[in-house]
């Protein structure tokens, strides 16, 4: 039977991107205490050509909220650090300090990225292709969409997306939204960096085209 495309982005708008579809945790039976501050850094956003809904961050582990830590390194202020096997993304401000977010990764090691990239290019609500190695692994999912999607409240790059380059060469890796905000924290797609999409709409206005980008090496931790 086949699928048209329209179909297909109606009955399947939470798997695509390669990305598992979970089912939202439950973290505990009583009725968790909400942090305003943190009800307000991610509520609803309706200064956009989309909606972009508000975060239950009942659904999100409290470490992976956004927020300024300590954090040491020899790279400079600007710089995106990466690391997978933590489920964090940085972003290296002065004086020992950085932004932390938390992030989904590849649900392989052998789909992460690693090493250093450039963000050649920033796209608000992007649209969206899955590479030829996704449509060759599992066709039946992909196959119907080779052609891409239009940006949007359905498409799984969310609002934001940071093209990773290497040697002026797209490495097909970016930094995104997600349409699954209890993923963050988990091993879960194809390789691409998936923040919430607040937090990608924060890093996105804070870093430029030509920021550099690191991407740590990923442990063979599960999720």
């Amino acid at each position: 039977m086949s699928i048209s495309r329209r179909g297909f982005m109606a009955a399947f708008p939470l798997a695509l991107a390669g990305c598992v579809t979970r089912e939202q945790p439950s973290f505990g039976l009583a009725e968790p205490t909400i942090n305003p501050f943190y009800a307000s850094m991610y509520a609803s956003v309706d200064t956009e050509p989309f909606p972009v809904p508000a975060i239950d961050v009942t659904e999100v582990k409290p470490e992976f909220l956004r927020q300024e830590v300590a954090y040491r390194t020899n790279e400079p202020p600007g710089t995106i650090v990466v690391d997978p096997a933590a489920r964090y993304a940085y972003l290296v401000l002065e004086n020992g300090r950085a932004l932390r977010y938390g992030v989904g990764v590849g649900k392989q090691e052998a789909f992460n990225f690693r090493g250093e990239a450039t963000i050649a290019r920033k796209a608000e609500w992007p649209g969206w292709r899955p590479t030829p190695d996704m449509i060759k692994r599992d066709p039946e999912r992909y196959g119907p969409v080779k052609d891409g999607l239009p940006g949007g409240a359905g498409n799984p790059l969310g609002p934001r997306a940071l093209y990773l380059y290497r040697d002026g060469q797209d490495t097909y890796y970016r930094l995104h939204g997600t349409v699954e905000p209890w993923t963050i924290g988990t091993m879960v797609s194809s390789g691409c960096i998936r923040l919430l999409n607040q937090d990608i709409m924060d890093l996105y206005r804070r870093v430029p085209v030509g920021a550099k980008v690191v991407v740590l090496p990923a442990s063979p931790a599960t999720s």
